[in-house]
């Protein structure tokens, strides 16, 4: 009976750190490239892409390459090892989540968020009024 008590301990302590560990490595904060460039940890950035400036897709490599204006207005190049994220053209704002590596933002994912097609313009508003 002792020997089931001890195990089913140690199960839960490893449970536990686990769950902690996995807790921490999700807990990812905002900042801006300036933030994150001097943490060097994963961060989140907020931004806008710069459409005027070259994307690029190396189908060799799978990386998609854009450069991005975050809040603090400074533009820098980000590296999302995958493909174009869907609607990409059609964002309003774009969260680059990664860290800095050699003078590039590094994203592992790339989320992006489009105007709602629920939201009217003020003209239509005052129309409706």
């Amino acid at each position: 009976m002792k020997a089931k008590v001890i195990v089913g301990a140690i199960v839960v302590v490893i449970g536990l750190v686990l769950g902690a560990m996995n807790f921490m490595e999700s807990n990812v904060e905002y900042a801006d490239f300036s933030v994150a460039e001097q943490s060097h940890k994963k961060v989140q950035v907020k931004g806008e892409w710069m459409k005027e400036e070259a994307t690029n897709f190396d189908v060799q490599k799978v990386k998609f390459s854009f450069f991005m204006k975050d809040e603090s207005n400074r533009v820098v190049k980000v590296v999302l090892d995958g493909a174009k994220p869907n609607n990409f053209e059609l964002a309003s704002s774009v969260v680059a989540k990664g860290k800095f590596t050699n003078g590039e933002f590094h994203a592992s994912e790339v989320l992006t968020k489009c105007p709602s097609k629920y939201e009217g313009s003020s003209e239509t508003v005052k129309k409706t009024l």
